[in-house]
């Protein structure tokens, strides 16, 4: 998503294929993106895992790592933002339970799941760590504030957003057994449910015919998810732990007359989970809220701006935006919605001619959503979310200059 070089109109583009000597190539593009965050340093500080054996300290190292530079630069432990990239073959999960349980309230994750990537950091031997022993799992984009920052510097701020793709359907289900599967092409859940309140145990085609039915007038082939109520003890190294409760989506692959098989590992015995569907009238609706909320920012900064040229504020500078990023589903986008231009529209609508870029993910990272949170009920409220599905995760980027 963004400014097309040529036309110079804004453009959603989708990875598309086409044809030479009978075979298939795919046609890519290139959104490029270059800026300066007065205030603010930036690194790039990578995840490095095993590709055998145990990967929880590495996972516990990289936290701490993001957490060092933080701390050398802002004094403080926990950055402004950080905007993530995942390896496409490795696990998230337990990451971002790390990231979500080590890092202040106020600091705002996004990003793409499952990527690419290329990187450089700041520290030389951090890039020279690849090797046949081990990968670059993830890639963690910090932003943190200078404490040295030249004298008359303004602030940066981060404002994240999310517009929801996904509608609940059907009961909530407790797991009873659970298999995991772990081979050489993926990691997959195998598990039995009861409904809860009811003591039988139904089988994965059972269940899946219940959901199909509650699901008999939707239109066209939804893709259909279990979000999981995980109750979780998370710690750092030997830091005291705490808990913690994530809402968690795994993908359903299917289901036989013995279990409902669930993409991704971690569900356990006794967790409790309901079915969720990829939903266009819930992502307009959504996305509409997300531009109601933009637009209410746009206008208190106008406000706020204009009173201050007027005087009545002595106080209040001139807050601006900078620009923005989009991080969407690759499932969304014009096929989804019927019309274009539909996730880049809170930008284009309230902030036009500003720089915003953004890209369609298999996976979308978001976490700390301080100016708006999607409207769905009382478990995803309560729980923390940070893998999302069918989802687009919004980063305003705002800058206030310094008093006089």
């Amino acid at each position: 998503m963004g400014r097309d070089a040529v036309t110079d109109e804004h453009r959603e583009v989708m990875l598309e294929e086409y044809w030479v000597d009978g075979e298939s190539n795919p046609c890519i593009g290139i959104i490029l993106t270059v800026g300066f965050l007065p205030g603010l340093k930036v690194d790039a500080i990578p995840l490095f895992q095993p590709r055998k054996g145990c990967r929880a300290e590495m996972v516990d190292n990289f936290v701490m790592d993001i957490k060092d530079y933080a701390t050398s630069i802002s004094g403080c432990a926990s950055p402004v933002g950080i905007i993530m990239f995942g390896d496409e073959d490795a696990d998230q999960k337990p990451v971002m339970e790390k990231l979500d349980h080590a890092m202040s309230s106020d600091t705002i994750i996004i990003g793409d799941e499952r990527a690419q990537f290329l990187y450089r950091n700041g520290v030389e031997s951090r890039n020279d760590y690849e090797s046949s022993e081990y990968f670059s799992a993830a890639v963690a984009l910090v932003f943190a504030r200078d404490q040295d920052k030249p004298c008359g510097t303004g602030e940066i701020q981060f404002h994240a957003a999310l517009s929801s793709g996904v509608s609940a359907v059907g009961p909530r289900y407790k797991a009873v057994s659970v298999k995991k599967i772990v081979s050489g092409t993926g990691r997959t859940t195998w598990l039995t449910a009861r409904r809860e309140g009811e003591h039988e145990i139904q089988d994965g085609q059972r269940i899946l015919d219940d959901i199909n039915n509650e699901l008999v007038n939707q239109v066209g082939h939804p893709d259909l998810y279990i979000g999981v109520t995980e109750q979780r003890h998370c710690f750092i190294g030997s830091h005291k732990s705490r808990a913690m409760t994530f809402l968690v989506f795994h993908g359903v692959m299917g289901g036989d007359q013995e279990y409902l098989f669930a993409d991704g590992v971690g569900i356990r015995t006794g967790d409790y989970f309901q079915f969720y569907h990829s939903d266009p009238s819930a992502a307009l609706s959504s996305s509409s809220n997300v531009s109601k909320n933009f637009r209410n920012l746009n206008l208190d900064w106008s406000s706020r701006n204009c009173l201050q040229a007027r005087g009545v504020y002595d106080n209040v500078c001139n807050k601006e935006l900078v620009g923005g990023f989009v991080f969407s589903c690759c499932g969304r986008g014009e096929s989804f919605f019927e019309r274009c231009n539909v996730d880049s529209s809170p930008f284009l609508d309230n902030f036009p001619g500003f720089p915003m870029a953004g890209i369609f993910c298999r996976g979308e990272i978001g976490r700390g959503f301080s100016v708006f949170n999607a409207d769905e009920g009382q478990e995803e409220m309560t729980s923390h979310c940070c893998l999302h599905v069918c989802s687009a995760v919004y980063l305003l980027v705002s800058y206030t200059p310094a008093h006089p």
